[in-house]
């Protein structure tokens, strides 16, 4: 699905016609340059390769400064493929947030807040506490039995217990756009969205 890469900047929220408070997230989408063109004759697909944030020139390698070169464009902190896009395009064109139109639902990915080592309170909602009388003494969140007696005397995988928490790949679907800044590469969606403030995203069609 076409789309644009974007930066999360932050929550806020906005009234609506009926004046009713919707909370929404505000992402700064592009520009993004168009850094390579994949077609079917030559890849096997149809495609393009988006960049999003200019990266120091230190911080790059001579293999990512010829490629960026091309597209006669600096090197990019970020790059994304996205199937989906409708004309033609080459290399150094600039996408921006004019892709989207108010009102159109969209999916946005990103990575997750990581949170460390958590317990299963925390990290699968386990209730904790169960009965605080009967001589309990400090096993106020801990996970409980994990396993049977001699049969399968064996823990099972996926059994759900303390461990880290955070930093996984999520995608918030079918969100719809509240608003689009164009002089502002603003885009503003319902709800929130994965990530911590100024982390990139990828928002589809």
């Amino acid at each position: 699905m076409s789309g644009l890469i974007g930066r999360k900047i932050g929550m806020t929220s906005l009234f609506d016609a009926n004046g009713k408070n919707i909370p929404c997230t505000v992402i700064e989408a592009g520009p993004c340059v168009v850094t390579q063109v994949r077609t079917k004759e030559v890849d096997g697909y149809n495609a393009l390769q988006l960049g999003f944030d200019d990266k120091k020139a230190k911080s790059s390698n001579k293999a990512l400064d010829g490629h960026f070169k091309k597209a006669g464009t600096t090197a990019k902190k970020k790059v994304v493929e996205f199937q989906g896009y409708e004309g033609t395009f080459k290399l150094g064109d600039s996408i921006t947030v004019a892709h989207f139109a108010e009102g159109e639902f969209v999916d946005v990915s990103g990575v997750s807040k990581g949170k460390g080592f958590q317990g299963v309170v925390k990290r699968h909602g386990f209730a904790g506490v169960g009965q605080a009388t009967h001589g309990q003494h400090n096993r106020l969140r801990a996970p409980g039995s994990i396993g049977a007696a001699s049969y399968p005397a064996r823990v099972f995988k996926g059994m759900r217990m303390a461990g880290r928490m955070g930093g996984d790949k999520v995608k918030v679907q079918n969100l719809r756009v509240l608003k689009v800044v164009a002089e502002k590469n603003l885009l503003i969606v319902k709800g929130a969205i994965p990530g911590h403030k100024n982390a990139f995203v990828t928002i589809q069609r």
